[in-house]
């Protein structure tokens, strides 16, 4: 009977219910009652027996609706391990069969994901790069192992709101994370060594909330690695540039003494000339090297802001932002002059309109804050890395060979950290650099 299809079992049912209620009748009448009680007998004995082929009918459907009522709840548990038996009618053993297949397949993607999710969780616990996702709460969703060492001693962060983890972090770090800007920083550690980080972050919407994801990478040896490379760049560059002056020198001088001896004074004198002028060329290009080399201990002294403004304002173009601070700096004046004088350049060249370069000074505790903000394009990641670096420059030579030497910046770290401060650089939300300069105010 199970191999019946529904169609013939409602034929069937239908079949017997037209054709019973005949026969009892022509049976009662035969008995010799009358066709009112022959009917009511009829009726009586049709009753038990349309509700069997109605339960006879309708019997598979209920198994098949339990069944799956089963199925539908374990798939909401996440349990895709139910198989339904293909009894039944032929119509019904056709869905079981095709339920099978579906649990299957939820089944094969299930065990995908998976090991797809085992594999991002191995590769994001066991990157050296500090990884944090605070959600729309700004609770803490995801530490990874390197952010726990970082942020929490290895302890489990997540949970936590990140506002409260951070708040007893080094001020940098802190500043640093609390920001949703890229930046290059340093930090000092509580065992007193330092630290080199660079930190990004990007918001993305998760599950239609929106989230935050922090990554701090280390960047120390990553730098020491670019300093040995840098040195062996200078090393080319100072080669390169004695060898372009002291070979023409050497032919100058031999071309003089030849000169001299036939008496041609006039020739000696321009041959003389040209040997003092790339003399001097070669005396300045080592000039400015040493002065980065040789960069002599600030002299602090009590700064007032209006002169220094006005000063700084006739060497370098520059929009103020923001009130001149009411206490006055504790710095070397000529030194972090240059140091602004070298950011306003970078600014400007940087493509960045004129009017959009400005300088903002901030008091904030015992720290003094000088940042220069542009509207340039900014820098990737890679440059942010590398820009402190000495000798690293991303300046094109110009038509006489000339380009970048790599020292402005390098020489404004140079002299915020013979100021016992800090550099660092971050991109601006809308485009644009902004260097901040972090100096210690005086006690």
């Amino acid at each position: 009977m199970n191999a019946l299809s529904l169609r013939a079992r409602a034929l069937l049912a239908l079949g017997a219910a037209a054709a019973v209620p005949p026969l009892v009748v022509l049976a009662v009448r035969r008995l010799g009652l009358e066709a009112g009680p022959a009917l009511l007998v009829a009726v009586l004995l049709m009753l038990p027996l349309i509700a069997w082929m109605a339960a006879f009918w309708l019997s598979p459907l209920l198994r098949l609706t339990r069944a799956l009522e089963g199925a539908v709840l374990s798939y909401r548990d996440g349990d895709f391990s139910l198989n339904l038996a293909p009894d039944g009618p032929r119509e019904l053993a056709l869905l079981t069969r095709l339920h099978a297949e579906l649990g299957l397949a939820l089944r094969e993607q299930r065990q995908h994901l998976a090991q797809r999710e085992l594999l991002l969780d191995t590769v994001v616990q066991n990157t050296p790069v500090a990884l944090v996702l605070t959600a729309p709460s700004e609770r803490i969703a995801i530490a990874n192992l390197a952010a726990r060492q970082l942020l929490g001693d290895g302890r489990s962060l997540t949970g936590l709101d990140f506002a409260t983890v951070i708040a007893g972090l080094p001020e940098t770090l802190r500043e640093a994370l609390s920001g949703d800007g890229d930046r290059l920083f340093t930090v000092t550690l509580p065992d007193g060594s330092e630290e080199t980080f660079h930190h990004s972050t990007r918001s993305f919407r998760l599950q239609g909330q929106p989230h935050r994801l922090r990554l701090l990478r280390r960047m120390t040896r990553e730098l020491s690695r670019a300093e040995v490379a840098t040195w062996k760049r200078v090393i080319r560059v100072l080669s390169h540039e004695l060898n372009n002056s002291l070979a023409p020198i050497s032919s100058l001088a031999h071309s003089g003494a030849e000169l001299a001896r036939r008496g041609d004074t006039d020739r000696l004198q321009q041959v003389l000339a040209s040997i003092g002028e790339r003399a001097a060329h070669l005396h300045g290009f080592l000039a400015g090297y040493a002065s980065f080399a040789k960069l002599p201990a600030p002299r602090r002294e009590t700064v007032a802001w209006p002169g220094f403004l006005e000063r700084l304002a006739t060497l370098g173009q520059f929009r103020l932002e923001g009130p001149v601070p009411d206490r006055p700096g504790w710095f070397d004046p000529a030194q972090i002059e240059q140091a602004l004088l070298n950011l306003l350049k970078n600014a400007h060249e940087s493509g960045s309109d004129p009017d959009t370069v400005s300088l903002r000074l901030q008091v904030q505790a015992r720290e003094l804050r000088i940042e220069v903000l542009d509207r340039g394009p900014g820098m990737s990641e890679a440059v942010l890395a590398q820009a402190l670096l000495p000798f690293y420059s991303t300046k094109r030579a110009d038509a006489g060979g000339q380009g970048g030497t790599g020292l402005g910046l390098a020489l404004v770290r140079e002299i915020a950290e013979a100021h016992d401060g800090q550099v660092s650089l971050a991109n601006r939300r809308r485009g644009g650099l902004r260097v901040t300069l972090r100096l210690p105010l005086s006690s």
